[in-house]
């Protein structure tokens, strides 16, 4: 028995925004390599230019590559999210786990400092909160969450 999720930044305002920021700059950039006429009164050179594009297209690329992807089951909690962080926390290293609603803690990503210790999360304000017996804390983001509790509750008795 396995819990997974797979969550990604699919928030139509935030793609609009890194595609508008993005599509003017583009415009110029292939009107100059691919149609000829330079753009400005002083423009750049061709390998300027596909500098600029590789610049402004691969944060965009990045991004729609990021994933928060959780797998528990009853042996051990990963997290990856990709392409940066890989985390695997066993049960025998948890003193308290409980799905919860965090509400704001300062945006998405990979959050450090929170009063939840390390926060991975994509949208939403649902997430498996856990303390761990060493005293640090770690939050992971759920667009299931009553899928998780029922999980947890399955698994085993988690201490609350």
């Amino acid at each position: 028995m396995k819990f997974t999720e797979e969550q990604r930044f699919n928030q139509l305002w935030l793609w609009a925004i890194l595609l508008g920021v993005s599509l003017f700059p583009a415009y110029l950039i292939f009107r100059q390599l691919l149609f000829g006429p330079p753009v400005g009164e002083e423009p750049m050179s061709n390998a300027t230019m596909l500098l600029i594009a590789l610049s402004i297209s691969m944060p965009v690329w990045l991004f729609s590559r990021l994933a928060l992807l959780t797998e528990i089951d009853s042996r051990e909690i990963r997290i990856r999210f990709v392409p940066f962080v890989r985390r695997v926390v066993s049960w025998e290293e948890v003193e308290k786990a409980e799905v919860i609603d965090y509400g704001f803690i300062g945006g998405w990503g990979i959050r450090y400092g929170s009063k939840y210790g390390t926060a991975y999360n994509v949208q939403g304000r649902m997430g498996l909160a856990l303390e761990l017996k060493n005293g640090k804390k770690l939050l992971v983001g759920t667009q299931k969450p009553d899928e998780l509790r029922s999980f947890l509750t399955n698994i085993r008795p988690i201490p609350r």
